[in-house]
């Protein structure tokens, strides 16, 4: 119980801080490619990384020095979209969600702050999650489903 609902996220959103961090010039900014995103197929196995996503790109948002807009934006749009890959049963599917919701929420933060057009903007952080969230995500998973019973029951 402990593991489950304590310790995998907060590993996960450890591992998501810390990854944002490691790559911070292309975490943050009008062209981005976050590598922690990867992360975000994780819900795909279990339920108990959704608030790991969660906490973990908020406190990335917070101490990255995003503005207000971007950490409440960007942390919700995180939760939706972890929340969506748990429901999706397609691993083939699991990176969709996250691409989706962070290329038009991400996407009117950056038009916002930047004044970046908004389509613009919209094409630029989507094209950064798929790399992010179908290619380096998908990979994770195709991986991790080696060995999920060890891991996340």
């Amino acid at each position: 119980m402990l593991k489950k609902y304590v310790v995998i996220p907060a590993l996960i959103a450890a591992l998501y801080c810390a990854l944002v961090f490691m790559f911070m010039p292309v975490s943050f900014g009008t062209v981005q490619i976050r590598v922690a995103e990867a992360l975000t197929v994780l819900p795909y196995f279990t339920p108990s990384a959704i608030y790991g996503l969660f906490i973990g790109c908020l406190l990335a948002n917070i101490i990255g020095g995003a503005g207000i807009l971007d950490i409440i934006l960007g942390s919700l749009s995180t939760l939706v979209a972890a929340f969506l890959t748990y429901k999706v049963k397609n691993k083939w599917l699991a990176p969709i969600p996250p691409i989706v919701i962070n290329m038009f929420v991400i996407g009117y933060v950056l038009n916002v702050y930047y004044g970046m057009n908004y389509w613009l903007a919209v094409v630029s952080v989507g094209a950064g999650q798929l790399v992010s969230c179908m290619g380096l995500g998908l990979l994770l998973l195709l991986q991790l489903e080696k060995y999920k019973e060890r891991l996340f029951e």
